[in-house]
């Protein structure tokens, strides 16, 4: 694949392309003139332009903004053999996601100003642009406030634990300290007093499955406490991993009542629900696990309405011989920068369930919102951060065409339908 360096020093010409752009709310077929990625016009038709400029034949593809994940994992530093900085890079361009949020279960974790510091020099210069999560507390064990400011100081994008905090005094206490720091907190939900080991969404399926249940409200309880502390303490915070139909409904009313938060889903929550699991195929062993229809369904209708912002990755890589074991024993999590755009395309958009600028709101310009970033766009005088998306290329989801390095996916070895074909920028760091 081409990446924005290749086309560095280029004019090309982009002719009849779909052009996106979210901010102004436009879909529309145009030609686009780039020149050193920058884009310098958008018409209708363009006659005008040099004579060594590359034409491309555009129609049917795509042309938006680059997709922005929230939050995924690295391997490196610590596993390097489920994924290194490099391979989580080229996997996410291959998506089409120009900035990647990382989580800090890194080994060391990400809490420490020396640890950030460090993995920052040792990121590829090239795009896509990681945004460095720093955790909340040591090691991200729950027990004992990291040094926030300091963190803070280091060029973070935020701060979270990546999974869920138990102690609402420690909270209570956290969400007071950073308050004044400016820097968006991400809570996982979740009590693990009610979840215990349940590896899927407690009901007659988990039942019939036989494998160990999760209800719901383990979920709902440790998100109707937040929202509390919230409502006393009004730091900003995003809603990670939402999973159920009930927490939609309280995430409503928390905006209801402006309260200053943000929440997202992951993408393989709004394809898939706990029916899928009679399968029991490992790599559909996730965290949160997947609900039941009447949760899918919810989440749907709350991402195309806004009360659930964004749609994130959640990047889980491991290794063959990790997720090679019984379901309730899998480490949980999917591998998804690759996949994700392509199967949301054709679910939600070529089945007219959502708008494709419906679609690029919930995976660029809200995701640059909850991070408190501005909205990536194509239009002319901004820089370009851009990607080219063909809809209608079939491809196998296979370790010959995967960049990651790992291949824990539902669908490996399965033929999907859409591929981004290009990128263009220049620098994103």
């Amino acid at each position: 694949m081409d990446s924005g360096d290749q086309n560095s020093g280029l004019t090309q010409l982009l002719q009849q392309v779909r052009v996106l752009d979210t901010v102004s709310e436009t879909d529309r077929i145009a030609d686009v003139l780039l020149e050193n990625n920058q884009i310098k016009a958008i018409h209708p038709q363009i006659t005008d332009y040099p004579s060594s400029t590359e034409v491309k034949d555009a129609h049917g593809l795509i042309f938006a903004p680059g997709l922005v994940d929230l939050y995924s994992h690295s391997g490196e530093p610590g596993w390097e053999e489920r994924e290194t900085l490099i391979s989580l890079g080229e996997s996410a361009l291959a998506g089409g996601f120009t900035r990647v949020g990382i989580l800090p279960d890194t080994q060391p974790p990400l809490d420490a100003p020396a640890t950030i510091e460090w993995l920052k020099r040792f990121t590829p210069s090239h795009a896509p642009k990681f945004h460095f999560w720093a955790d909340l507390t040591v090691g991200g064990k729950g027990e004992q406030m990291t040094e926030l400011g300091e963190l803070a100081a280091t060029g973070i994008v935020g701060f979270t634990d990546g999974q869920p905090l138990g102690n609402l005094g420690l909270l209570h206490q956290v969400l007071t300290y950073v308050q004044p720091l400016g820097k968006p907190v991400a809570l996982s939900l979740g009590d693990r007093a009610l979840s215990k080991n349940g590896v899927m969404r407690e009901g007659k399926l988990s039942l019939k499955t036989g494998l160990p249940g999760n209800p719901a409200v383990s979920e709902t309880a440790a998100l109707a406490a937040i929202l509390e502390l919230v409502a006393v303490i009004p730091t900003p915070v995003h809603l990670m991993g939402v999973s159920t139909a009930r927490s939609v409904e309280l995430i409503a009313d928390g905006k209801a009542r402006g309260l200053p938060i943000t929440a997202s889903t992951t993408w393989m929550h709004l394809i898939l629900n706990t029916a899928a699991i009679t399968t029991y195929d490992p790599n559909l062993n996730i965290c949160p696990p997947l609900g039941d229809r009447s949760d899918q369904l919810a989440l749907i209708t709350a991402v195309k309405s806004g009360i659930i912002d964004a749609i994130a990755v959640n990047h889980t890589p491991y290794t063959y011989e990790e997720k090679t074991v019984a379901f309730a024993d899998t480490p949980p999590g999917a591998i998804g920068l690759e996949l994700a755009l392509p199967l949301l395309w054709q679910t939600f958009v070529e089945t007219g369930e959502w708008t494709a600028l419906e679609l690029w709101q919930a995976l660029s310009a809200s995701p640059q919102t909850c991070l408190n970033l501005p909205p990536l766009r194509c239009t002319v005088g901004e820089t370009t951060e851009a990607i080219l998306f063909d809809p209608k290329k079939t491809w196998t989801v296979c370790k010959s065409n995967l960049k990651s390095l790992s291949t824990n996916t539902p669908w490996f070895g399965k033929q999907i339908t859409g591929q981004v074909v290009d990128r263009f920028f220049n620098d994103v760091k």
